[in-house]
């Protein structure tokens, strides 16, 4: 089955002012389209990051691999591996280090999703069975909670509100967890004072005494405040994300915290696995199929993994319902998923570019569709809307500092900052 056509759709949807270690998301998030179109009437979709470097290489890509068959999945890589080259178009601090590789793999990424995508419709079953079957029927995701202003300046307050304190991060949880059933919770931290934070998840403990909790920092501190704060939250966290920066540093703070590590920043690449596992740097690996090269390849990390007795959980950045329903396949597929995966899903706040009906929440999981490939069904309409966003917001990379410095000329991006 060949590849007849490639459509590649740039698309805006609004994003809250959530505040982070790089500074605060601007009011647009841009995501990347990508329709495999067949010569058997087949089409696929996939999912990807919107700034502009990378949707040129997506571009490029796409003309690439037009008139290959959509099973040879090696010639594929190999021909996006040749347009992308030395090129770096991942730049986006927060979701670690830019290495070639990890740039191929980014662009590789799409296109292998929408052709599992067309092959799971070709035969008549879920993407999950094309991944090696579900363990599960449902996949937990955890309500992730984001420091943040009230509204983006000069507009009206969002119904999400202000979430400054630990009592209105508290308010926020409680929001979430009523809305999907969330049954546990991630705190983005890394934007106040580490004890700020601190007494927040503490907070957070107090108001949901059984809800696992998980706080990412983004290696905002040093390995001597690091240490600090995983023994004040000693059993009161499931995991700390990185807390600090690199392999040695996490290596430094793992052989003294009382809680696993968790990173999707230190480890991004199979190059970064040998010497994490030598220095026993991590206990859980926050798998992004996005930037690790697509399902397949997120299988076979899971499999190294587990080898090396890691846990396997997932990192989400802004994202649709394409990257959702993938990620739910994949986590389906996967045993060693041991906690539940990250999700920016209620951050959309019901904007998406597929049908409505093929994915929700039941008590914070999503149950795994059972309909031949991904399961879902592009919205045109709502694609459309969301392009001619895309065209007229301006914006063509994702730069949280440069937004946060309209209003905060002072803010700082010294690392460590505590």
């Amino acid at each position: 089955m060949k590849i007849r056509e490639i459509t590649v759709t740039p698309v805006a949807f609004r994003d809250p002012p959530l505040l982070n270690a790089a500074g605060v998301h601007e009011p647009w998030a841009l995501r990347t389209i990508v329709e495999i179109h067949t010569d058997e009437g087949l089409t696929g979709l996939g999912e990807t990051y919107g700034d502009l470097a990378h949707l040129n290489k997506v571009r490029e890509a796409a003309s690439a691999i037009t008139g290959l068959d959509i099973y040879a999945q090696n010639q594929i890589y190999h021909h996006i591996s040749a347009v992308t080259g030395d090129a770096i178009s991942d730049l986006h601090g927060l979701t670690g280090a830019a290495t070639k590789e990890k740039s191929i793999d980014r662009v590789y990424s799409p296109f292998e999703v929408a052709c599992l995508d067309i092959q799971g419709k070709a035969i008549g079953r879920p993407v999950c069975d094309l991944l090696g079957g579900p363990v599960r029927d449902s996949v937990p995701y955890s309500a992730y909670l984001f420091y943040k202003w009230p509204a983006h300046p000069g507009t009206p307050a969002d119904r999400f509100g202000q979430a400054l304190t630990p009592e209105e991060i508290v308010t926020q949880a409680h929001l979430l967890i009523n809305e999907y059933g969330f049954q546990s919770i991630k705190l983005k931290g890394g934007v106040f004072p580490p004890d700020q934070e601190i007494d927040a998840i503490l907070a957070l403990r107090a108001a949901f005494p059984t809800h696992p909790l998980r706080l990412d920092p983004n290696a905002l501190w040093s390995i001597e405040t690091s240490i600090r704060v995983a023994h004040a939250l000693d059993r009161t966290l499931e995991y700390l994300e990185d807390p600090t920066s690199g392999i040695p540093g996490m290596a430094a703070v793992a052989a003294k915290a009382p809680m696993p590590l968790a990173t999707n920043m230190c480890v991004v690449t199979y190059d970064h696995l040998p010497p994490a596992i030598a220095q026993s740097a991590i206990g859980v690996l926050l798998s992004d199929h996005h930037y690790w090269g697509g399902l397949t390849r997120s299988v076979q990390l899971a499999r190294l993994c587990e080898t090396f007795g890691i846990a396997l959980s997932m990192h989400s950045n802004s994202h649709l319902g394409i990257s959702l329903a993938a990620m739910t396949h994949l986590a389906a597929a996967v045993p060693n998923v041991t906690t539940a995966c990250d999700t920016h899903t209620p951050w959309q706040d019901g904007q998406d570019v597929i049908a409505p009906g093929a994915l929700r929440f039941t008590d914070g999981s999503v149950p795994v569709p059972t309909t031949p490939g991904l399961g879902i069904e592009l919205d045109r309409d709502a694609l459309a809307v969301m392009h001619e966003q895309y065209v007229n917001c301006g914006l063509t990379a994702r730069d949280d500092t440069g937004y946060i410095r309209r209003f905060d000329p002072t803010f700082p991006t010294t690392r460590p900052r505590w």
